[in-house]
Formats: C-alpha cells, sequence, structure tokens
C-alpha cells in the first residue's frame, strides 16, 4: 500500500457501527420499516390532539348553550295552574217556602139571626154542599111572609084591572065610551102586570136569602176556624167570618226564586220538600206554575209548587225547605275566583298556559258565582291550565313555567 493510499484511509471517518461501507460502484439502498415508525406515531398524536381539541369546544359550546338556556328559563317567572272542573248540566237549588191550601175560603153568614146549631168543629174533614150550621131568622121569616102576602094583593088587582080593561074594550065598540077612558083602563091592567112581576121578584129575592140560613161547604175539605157558637147574633154583612175552609189535598208550595235561576225553571220541574218537624222523610212536588214577572224588590221570580197530601200529614202555613232540581241548559265550568282578571279595556280574562309554556288570555263569560268558586259559561274547557292568582303583569306570549305540584289540581266543588 502507497503512502498517500494510507494517509486517505487514515482521514475518512469512520462509518457507524453496523454500517458497510459502500463498494465504489454500487447504489446505497433506502431505510427499512423501523426507519418509518416515527413518522407514524406523530401523525397518529396529531390527529389525536385534534380529536382532543374539537372534543372540548363542542363540550364548551353544549355548556355555554345550556347555561344561556337555563339561564332564559331561570328568568321565567312560575305560576301554578288549576283544571277547570266541568259544572252538571242539573243543579240542585235550596230554598226556604212557605206551604198553603190548594183552596181556602172563609164562610160569612148572608142573612141576618142567630145562630140556631154549628154541625162541623175545626179539624173536620167536609164534604163539598155538607151542612155546616143553621141560623135562625125571624125576621127574614116574617119579610117573606109578608113578599108572598103582597104578592096575591098584586095578583088581585091584575085581575080587576084586566076585567076593566076588557069591559071597556067591548063598550069601545059601540062607541059607548070614550077612547081616552078605554085608553086608561088597558093602561092600568099593564101597571097591575109590572106590579106582579115586581112582587114575585120580591118573594124570590127573600127565598133565596131563606137558603142561606143553611151554611155548606162549597168545596170539600177541612174546617180550620170556626168562631161562633149556637146562640150568637149574627149581622149580614158583618166581617166576621164563622168558618174558614182549606182544601188541603194537594197543597200549594210558594217559594222566590233568585233571578239568576229564573229561566231555568220550567213546569214539572221536581221539587223535594223537608220539613225541620219530620226528620228523615221527604216529599216530592212538581212545579205548577211561576208568576211570570220578577219582583222589582227582591228580584225574585214567585214559583208554586203542587205536592200531594193524601194522608193529610202536611199543614197549609208550615214553613219548608224545597230543594229543586233544575236543568241548567248549558255546558259550563267552575273555576276558582283567584284565576279571574279584571281589566278595564278586556273585560273578564283567564290566564291560560299552552303546551309550549306560552301565556294566553282568554276572554270568558261568568255564570253563577258559588262564592269561592265561579261558573263560566264561555271561554274555557275542562282540559285548559288556568294560572292561579294571575299577576297584573301577565300579557299574552310570555313564557312561563308550571310548578310540577300544581299541575294536578282541578277547581273546586261546584255549588249545590
Amino acid at each position: 500500500m502507497k503512502p498517500e493510499e494510507t494517509a486517505t484511509h487514515a482521514n475518512s471517518p469512520t462509518p457507524p457501527h453496523g454500517a458497510q461501507l459502500g463498494i465504489p460502484g454500487e447504489q446505497i439502498a433506502p431505510p427499512g420499516p423501523a426507519g418509518r415508525a416515527p413518522f407514524y406515531v406523530l401523525i397518529v398524536l396529531g390527529i389525536g390532539l385534534a380529536i382532543l381539541a374539537g372534543l372540548t369546544i363542542f363540550s364548551r359550546s353544549r355548556a355555554q348553550a345550556e347555561l344561556e338556556s337555563d339561564t332564559v328559563e331561570n328568568l321565567a317567572p312560575t305560576v301554578s295552574v288549576v283544571h277547570p272542573k266541568r259544572s252538571p248540566a242539573q243543579i240542585h237549588v235550596d230554598l226556604p217556602g212557605n206551604i198553603t191550601a190548594y183552596e181556602e175560603s172563609p164562610i160569612y153568614a148572608r142573612v141576618s139571626g142567630y145562630l140556631k146549631q154549628w154541625y162541623t168543629d175545626i179539624g173536620t174533614q167536609v164534604t163539598a154542599g155538607q151542612l155546616l150550621a143553621e141560623i135562625e131568622t125571624p125576621e127574614l121569616d116574617q119579610e117573606l111572609a109578608q113578599a108572598n102576602a103582597a104578592l096575591d094583593q098584586a095578583n088581585a088587582n091584575l085581575e080587576i084591572a084586566r076585567i076593566s080593561a076588557e069591559r071597556w074594550q067591548n063598550l069601545r065598540k059601540s062607541d059607548s065610551v070614550s077612547q081616552q077612558d078605554t085608553d086608561v083602563r088597558v093602561a092600568t091592567w099593564h101597571a097591575r102586570q109590572a106590579d106582579v112581576t115586581a112582587a114575585k121578584a120580591n118573594v124570590q129575592r127573600l127565598m133565596e136569602l131563606t137558603n142561606f140560613k143553611k151554611l155548606t161547604a162549597p168545596f170539600p175539605g177541612i174546617i180550620t176556624v170556626r168562631t161562633m157558637d149556637a146562640g150568637t147574633l149574627i149581622t149580614a154583612g158583618s166581617s166576621r167570618e164563622i168558618f174558614r175552609l182549606a182544601r188541603i189535598d194537594p197543597l200549594r208550595v210558594y217559594l222566590s226564586l233568585p233571578q239568576s235561576y229564573s229561566q231555568m225553571v220550567k213546569t214539572n220541574d221536581e221539587a223535594v220538600l223537608t220539613f225541620s218537624e219530620l226528620p228523615g222523610q221527604t216529599f216530592t212536588g212538581k212545579v205548577d206554575r211561576t208568576a211570570g214577572a220578577i219582583d222589582p224588590l227582591s228580584r225574585t221570580l214567585l214559583t208554586e209548587i203542587l205536592v200531594a197530601n193524601r194522608d193529610g200529614k202536611l199543614f197549609p202555613g208550615a214553613h219548608v225547605m224545597v230543594r229543586l232540581n233544575l236543568n241548567t241548559g248549558l255546558d259550563p265550568v267552575v273555576v276558582p275566583v283567584n284565576t279571574l282578571l279584571f281589566r278595564n279595556d278586556q273585560g273578564v280574562q283567564v290566564g291560560l298556559v299552552a303546551s309550549n309554556n306560552i301565556v294566553q288570555l282568554a276572554n270568558v263569560t261568568i255564570g253563577r258565582d258559588y262564592g269561592t268558586n265561579v261558573e263560566i259559561i264561555h271561554g274555557l274547557s275542562a282540559n285548559d291550565n288556568i294560572i292561579i292568582n294571575p299577576s297584573d303583569s301577565l300579557e299574552a306570549g310570555m313564557r312561563v313555567r308550571i310548578a310540577t305540584t300544581e299541575t294536578n289540581k282541578t277547581a273546586g266543588p261546584t255549588h249545590e
């Protein structure tokens, strides 16, 4: 080996361990799979960091949205709601009433005299035409006798006038008497005929009066009053009654129905009667008629009910509680009074919560007032969510939250 070559090899760098010295004229092969591994690791790490960054951004964005939603929801006021209760089509109205006889009549004396005898006392059931009492009338008897005598006298005068008139008419045919005298006799005959007619009428009048000597019942019923005993002096035309007769089957019951129910009551509506002195017993009647006009002082409608009283257990003049079963003819709902909004420009309204928690204001028509509850005739259904105690600032379109503890409540019971 030459010294130059030795120097050249000495100055050449020592190849690394495991490296092969290239032979002049040959190509060096590219590195194998072990040389590409670090590159793939970097790529995987980059992708993982990108995914992690994306997840972090998405999580933060979602948390921000939930925070904003919770903030908006927390700003919405919380309200309590109630569901209306369906009011029944038939209602019961309890009212006081007064019982009166179906017919009642005082019985007076039509003739003067003395009470000869009475045959019925209070509590006696009588039939139509039954004799109640007799009156002794000596003066009337004498008047009738005098009238009969006057009638006989009038008949006698009539007969004389007839004979005279016929005689003078015959004489007139032969010109034995004047026409003037004949006309006088005929006129006298006619006058005597009138006297007889008047006398007969007077006799008939007195005979009719004598029929009033016997007091009879004008209709079947019960004697409720007797004011005189035998021998009592009676003056015709006096205001003092002798008997009072009442027909007690059926009985009439009168009550004053408030104006708010006046359009509901109909003929033959059922009524149930109860009495404090007859606990546990009820009696059924029917509406017979109404007055057809509202009393301007009490604003009530006078209503008459008929109730059967065949056993006579019920008494006229008694106080009774009447329960009327009335058909409303409507299909209303009932809500608490604290759900109503009174606004001058809108009238009566209620606040409703829709399915999306948005407030709606509904105009309603109020029916009957039950105190804590009120009837709504128009504007609501039984499925509405009605806001309880709505604030004055409540407006349509507001978003609210429903208190979960109140969603199942319903309106209070209806008034009966």
